[in-house]
């Protein structure tokens, strides 16, 4: 496709629409000192006739506008691009910014973070550059491994261990009790331990994994453990506090992360504060009881009392100060690196009250004081973006931002998963609107927000990948998009296995270490092969995002750094060959670096790139040589 002369009417090739992100060669310094200036750049295809660029920004909630200037043109004849940049001043702690952007024939266009614009659309989707301090580069550049203890390993230590009488013991090949209704549900125990993750780290090594997070290991009456009856130690049924310090130093001795999961908004009805505080006690203010003997619940689930976190001696003994229950853990003999928090989204909240932003803040504050490079992610299964962009969570475990878009890509119409909380399973949806929905939620979350997020492709709260797809080829290409898009990938123990599982109950089936018939090994190698291929190419860490090709079944997009490119082409179908304009890619050559048997040859100056018919399946390649930008 080439294109010399442009009508705006007339929609053009992804690659050449005007682009600007919050990566390196775009924005000078993702995070500033308060009432400094940062340098932004604007990147247009010279084919798209650009007279003027101002970058609009807002003083105290008013518009101001600055002007930029040409700094340099990349590449030959009309396929070159033009790099407009301008001073942005950051005068408050989250300053939002757009382009406008002027043309010949009168025709003024808003680049903002969700793409182009004809027409005045809300602040909502500018870009946006924050001054409080990012996540620590450690989680940046993670590969994140959930699991859930009762269903990863037992050592031999649990044989020893009885049953509790809460309990309905399973053994580990039993099928999982998941039906809703079901009062088993809850209570089927198979027993994992702490010392059997140790056993298995080995295997967590061949994945890729640098960080292990693992669903709560305080006490508590089920198998998932989120009703706490203390936070004062581990459970017993796992080994006790001696276990949970032997897996820590098992873990950072190689060099890995130790995130654990913490429940703010409620405990277990067998907690110590809430039996405390049902008798009258000094704790009877931090739970909303009613007069009538009632208390608020977690979604009206009895065994899980709501805290009230506008309490100051509850937000003392949970949230704030180094003797809260956010600070202990991340002492010695643990050193927890930091948190996921249970329904983040609801925390604090409840009517007419709100503290979630106060909440979020003193966990994150504490946190960070006990340990500087502190993680704190903050579980939300909608919308988000009121809640990260501060100095509270760091990011959020992106379900409708990366989750329910890729599933709606990729889910097979017959499979019975559904995303937890619709009444329908996501829309199978075209490459078009799923591109639409990816770019949207970034814009909502921000650029350095959504890349602090967590990639997610399932949880023990939903249904398997696996499952959704009902195939092990859209399964890795699947992969390949949680690997590659902006965000911390995180997979479900499982998942590199092909573990199913048509929601969240029935995806905690226990790990089939006794049946290795039953693995997906080839899935489990591009696992690897991903994590390795993220770890060596900093441009799918810390690089940009441009979109290049969103059309049925197939979608392209290049991962942009100053140190080298990573273009991903990813197709739920086999279709034909798809061409890149000349400028499209800043390089001259191409490297196959997953999928990409018989690659495209080297790249001549002005050339076009023909991404290889093919598919389904993931390829990516490193685009190196020529004019590096911002070079």
């Amino acid at each position: 496709m080439r294109e010399t002369s442009i009508r705006h009417s007339v929609r053009m090739h992804l690659a050449h629409e005007p682009h600007h992100d919050g990566s390196p060669l775009y924005l000078s310094d993702d995070a500033p000192a308060l009432d400094t200036v940062v340098t932004v750049r604007c990147r247009v295809w010279a084919g798209d006739p650009i007279e003027a660029v101002w970058v609009r920004t807002t003083y105290d909630a008013e518009p101001v506008f600055h002007p930029c200037r040409i700094e340099q043109t990349d590449g030959p004849g009309d396929e070159h691009t033009v790099w407009w940049t301008g001073e942005l001043p950051v005068h408050n702690p989250v300053t939002h910014y757009r382009f406008l952007l002027a043309s010949p024939d009168g025709t003024q266009r808003w680049l903002t973070a969700a793409g182009v614009a004809e027409h005045d659309l809300p602040d909502a989707m500018d870009f946006r550059v924050v001054t409080h301090a990012p996540a620590p580069a450690w989680s940046r550049e993670a590969v994140v491994y959930q699991i859930f203890p009762d269903r990863f390993a037992r050592s031999a230590a649990a044989d020893e261990r009885p049953t509790p009488a809460w309990a309905v013991p399973a053994a580990w090949d039993d099928e999982v009790v998941f039906e809703g209704s079901d009062p088993r549900t809850p209570l089927q125990f198979f027993g994992g331990d702490l010392d059997g993750v140790v056993e298995h780290l080995d295997h967590l090594a061949e994945v890729g994994a640098t960080v292990l997070y693992t669903t709560p290991v305080f006490p508590g009456e089920s198998n998932h453990r989120y009703n706490a009856s203390t936070f004062d130690g581990v459970d017993p049924l796992l080994g006790g506090d001696d276990a949970y310090a032997r897996l820590a130093g098992a873990v950072h001795a190689r060099g890995w992360r130790l995130l654990g999961d913490l429940t703010t908004n409620h405990t277990g009805d067998t907690h110590e504060w809430f039996r405390t505080a049902r008798e009258g006690g000094p704790t009877r203010t931090w739970y909303h009881l009613r007069e009538d003997g009632g208390y608020e619940t977690w979604m009206g689930h009895h065994t899980l009392p709501k805290l009230n976190l506008s309490d100051p001696g509850l937000r003392a003994a949970m949230v704030e100060g180094p003797d809260s229950v956010v600070a202990r853990w991340l002492h010695p003999p643990f050193e927890v690196d930091g948190w996921r928090i249970d329904v983040a989204n609801m925390t604090g909240r409840l009517g007419a009250l709100d503290v979630n932003h106060d909440t979020a803040r003193a966990v994150r504050a504490t946190a960070t004081a006990e340990r500087a490079d502190a993680w704190v992610i903050g579980e939300h299964n909608h919308d988000a973006s009121g809640d990260i962009d501060g100095d509270g969570w760091h990011g959020t475990m992106n379900y409708s931002g990366f989750s329910w878009p890729v599933w709606s890509w990729l889910r097979d119409a017959a499979s019975p998963a559904r995303a937890f909380g619709r009444p329908l399973p996501v829309a199978v949806r075209p490459g078009g609107p799923v591109v639409r929905s990816l770019r949207e939620w970034s814009a909502r979350f921000g650029f350095r927000a959504t890349a602090q997020s967590w990639n997610i492709l399932g949880s023990h709260d939903s249904a398997r990948i696996r499952t959704l797809t009902g195939s092990a080829i859209l399964h890795r290409v699947a992969a390949g998009l949680q690997f590659t898009l902006p965000g911390v990938p995180m997979l479900f123990a499982g998942d590199e296995i092909g573990l199913e599982g048509v929601l969240g109950e029935d995806s905690r089936r226990p790990m089939p270490w006794g049946r290795p018939e039953r693995w997906d090994r080839t899935t489990l190698a591009v696992y690897a092969d991903l994590a390795r291929v993220r770890r060596e190419h900093p441009a799918l860490v810390w690089g940009g995002l441009r979109w290049l090709v969103a059309d049925d079944d197939a979608i392209a997009f290049v991962r942009e750094h100053p140190e080298g490119s990573v273009l991903v082409l990813a197709r739920r179908a086999a279709g034909g060959a798809v061409t890149l304009p000349a400028g499209a890619l800043d390089g001259d050559s191409a490297t196959g670096l997953l999928g990409t048997e018989g690659a495209p040859p080297d790249l001549g100056p002005g050339a076009e790139f023909v991404l290889p018919a093919g598919g389904p399946g993931v390829q990516l390649w490193a685009i190196g040589g020529g004019g590096r930008l911002g070079a």
